[in-house]
């Protein structure tokens, strides 16, 4: 008999790997209908990783938000799920272990049957607490492999995970190939491996179509004994996101697979409300290039998102690193000269940093230091001189064991840093909180929520939830939608920026976000001040563009002269952040 395969919508993932927001709730409760009607789902992705945030930075509560998208999906028999990042939860840095536990409480309350967890670094004792506290709470808890390819990433390294997470009672094992550089046959012989040696453990296959894999992946993945796949839909299917339904059944079918039937009316339904939702407003926080598939992602096993944040780091720091060429008396470099350069030392480096799985938030703590090094080789320094906080929290230990080794060269830079390395359980680092956030909100005057939900979300996205709860995040988002449809409406040349001095040194933006001059959850940051003494390659600020933060380094040494922009505000691409003299 053929098998069956089943399809999940990532509707979150669709949104989130094409841009910065997800569709508010209003807009969530519109299609979710049409979405069922259309027949062919088993599952849907509605939350997860950076959804809340969302929610908060609209300035809407997102606990409503998840109740209100879920419901339908539960009422029709659709099971839901979300992503979450072990460790970090559904934030960008670590979680106490009781806020953690309750967020797997309050989310199957909401109405999400499914638990997607993942470790970035494929550490399985990461992944025990998120296994205990899904199924603790009822939820089917669904552990995840980061998918990547190295030497190292084997069929054999992958299924060590795989018995530490049956082990540990997870229900289904998902393949995350984030960055879509599985290779198609090995990911094949992975998913026979899980089934032969557990038959009773469902297996779900994520693939973005980035550098073109995904579809001979999909295929060799069914042949092997998977159940679901995830695919997602116009106009948000394809490019750096993921292949479309229409495409995956068709291909399937002609497989001989049993696969569902697609009411096509309700999709071109939905794909005009998608693409509605996108000429509202959404479709100003959408990068164009997210259209269109690069197998330059090959070699450097980078995300797709990655490549749009590259681009943008190498358009700040082009002229300032020409300008030193020149001064050198050497050739300028073209874009795609500065383009293979960074994606040549990221293949470089990455093994020499432990080959963590290029994925949120590693992939960016990667990507950094390879700019950073482009940047001091080209003025005649030495590599890995700077490395920020998050990343040597990474390179020692503290998110979690690194699946290779680290280079000589990294070890000895740490211990001349006096960095200790960590072999611990990464949890034990972080105390419970919970009592702390509790006590604020009774003395606030703040309700707890249903099953503890605002609890929950102020113990987990707590500077997002404060500007929430102020009125600051509506007021910041309507203010940031208002500039982008006035910016929208003019010629490119009429764009407003700070004007040029010659004599002065300007710190521009390379990309539209937000800024933020120091992290709450960072330690020994400053803000910027005026007469600070600058140093080239000094960290001036974070700009935040989909829940990652990139950071805005000096090309120049100097002191600071003007300021621009507040702590907080939105900065557009070409923006001056800071003048130094």
């Amino acid at each position: 008999m053929s098998k069956e395969i089943k399809f999940s919508l990532v509707y979150r993932d669709m949104w989130q790997s094409s841009g910065k927001y997800v569709p508010r709730v209003d807009q969530l409760k519109k299609i979710a209908p049409v979405i069922i009607d259309m027949g062919c789902f088993s599952r849907i992705e509605t939350n997860g990783g950076a959804f809340e945030q969302v929610n908060l930075l609209y300035g809407e509560n997102p606990n409503k938000a998840i109740r209100e998208w879920t419901k339908p999906f539960n009422e029709a028999g659709i099971e839901t799920h979300m992503l979450e990042r072990a460790l970090n939860g559904i934030r960008m840095f670590p979680v106490p272990a009781d806020v953690r536990r309750l967020m797997f409480k309050v989310k199957k309350a909401q109405g999400v049957d499914i638990a997607r967890s993942f470790c970035g670094l494929n550490d399985h004792r990461n992944l025990e607490l998120s296994i205990k506290y899904a199924k603790e709470a009822g939820m089917i808890s669904q552990a995840t492999l980061s998918i990547t390819h190295s030497d190292i990433h084997t069929v054999e390294y992958f299924m060590g995970v795989v018995d530490k997470a049956v082990e540990y009672g997870t229900d289904e094992i998902c393949l995350k190939d984030m960055a879509g550089v599985g290779r198609p046959v090995t990911l094949g012989k992975l998913v026979s491996e899980i089934k032969k040696k557990y038959p009773q453990i469902l297996v779900q296959y994520h693939g973005h179509s980035g550098p073109g894999f995904s579809v001979a992946s999909m295929l060799e993945v069914a042949k092997s004994g998977v159940d679901y796949i995830d695919v997602a839909m116009e106009p948000l299917s394809w490019g750096m996101v993921h292949p479309d339904i229409i495409t995956i059944q068709a291909m399937l079918k002609d497989a001989g697979f049993i696969v569902p039937e697609i009411n096509m009316k309700a999709y071109m339904k939905a794909r005009a409300l998608n693409q509605e939702f996108m000429d509202d407003f959404l479709g100003y926080f959408i990068n164009p290039k997210n259209r269109y598939m690069s197998s330059l992602l090959v070699q450097a096993g980078l995300p797709g998102g990655m490549m749009g944040s590259m681009m943008a780091d190498l358009k700040g720091i082009h002229q300032g690193l020409n300008q030193t060429l020149t001064t050198q008396g050497k050739e300028k470099l073209t874009e795609d000269d500065l383009l293979v350069k960074l994606f040549d030392e990221v293949i470089d480096i990455w093994p020499k940093l432990g080959n963590p799985p290029l994925v949120t938030p590693f992939s960016q703590y990667v990507k950094n230091i390879a700019l950073l090094n482009v940047m001091q080789e080209i003025q005649g320094k030495d590599k890995f001189a700077i490395i920020d906080n998050n990343a040597w929290d990474m390179i020692i230990g503290k998110a979690g064991k690194l699946p290779g080794k680290l280079d000589p060269k990294i070890i000895e830079i740490a211990n001349n840093l006096g960095k200790e390395f960590y072999t611990g359980v990464p949890q034990d680092n972080y105390p419970d909180e919970l009592d702390k956030y509790r006590k604020e909100m009774e003395e606030n005057g703040w309700e707890l929520g249903e099953d503890d939900e605002e609890l929950f979300e102020f113990a987990m996205h707590e500077r997002q939830y404060r500007d929430f709860k102020s009125g600051l995040a509506k007021k910041r988002f309507n203010d940031e939608i208002q500039k982008l449809r006035e910016e929208a409406k003019k010629p490119a040349a009429e764009a407003e920026h700070v004007k040029a001095d010659p004599n002065k040194k300007d710190i521009s933006s390379p990309y539209m976000g937000r800024i933020f001059y120091n992290l709450n959850y960072f330690i020994e940051e400053q803000a910027v001040e005026l007469g600070n003494q600058v140093k080239k390659g000094q960290r001036i600020c974070y700009i935040e563009t989909n829940y990652t933060y990139d950071e805005i380094v000096s090309e120049y040494d100097g002191e600071v002269d003007e300021i621009f922009f507040k702590h907080g505000d939105m900065v557009s691409k070409g923006d001056v952040i800071v003048r130094l003299k």
